[in-house]
């Protein structure tokens, strides 16, 4: 199945980040943890320190998960954009290079999920 676009459509995103009133949007995704089935998006302050992702948005997206008990954040093992990443929690998203439609993905060894089973 093919799917085209019309000849002369021209679609205007509605996700730009001019259309978030100062946020930009960041997706976060806790590997080994399919319970969640895809990236959580949420809407963020560029100037936001890095902290706020580890002290604010993560427990309240996957703090039901057993195994968030047991997150460390100095083991955890962070990608942005598909690269290895060193976060300063200090430093606001947008001096690390975190940008509108960024992805965050991260892993501590050892948390495989419900039993191991990456759910």
């Amino acid at each position: 199945m093919s799917n085209t676009t019309p000849a002369g459509y021209e679609g205007t995103p509605l996700d730009k980040v001019e259309n978030f009133h100062g946020n930009q949007l960041i997706y976060l995704d806790w590997e080994k943890h399919r319970m969640f089935c895809s990236p959580i998006c949420v809407p963020v302050p560029p100037d936001a320190p890095f902290g706020i992702v580890c002290d604010d948005i993560t427990p309240n997206a996957y703090g039901e998960h057993p195994d968030w008990q047991h997150i460390d954040w100095s083991e955890v093992q962070w990608t942005l954009d598909d690269e290895p990443f060193q976060p300063d929690m200090d430093k606001s998203l947008k001096d690390q290079g975190i940008h509108h439609k960024s992805v965050l993905r991260f892993y501590q060894p050892g948390l495989d999920g419900l039993e191991g089973t990456g759910g």
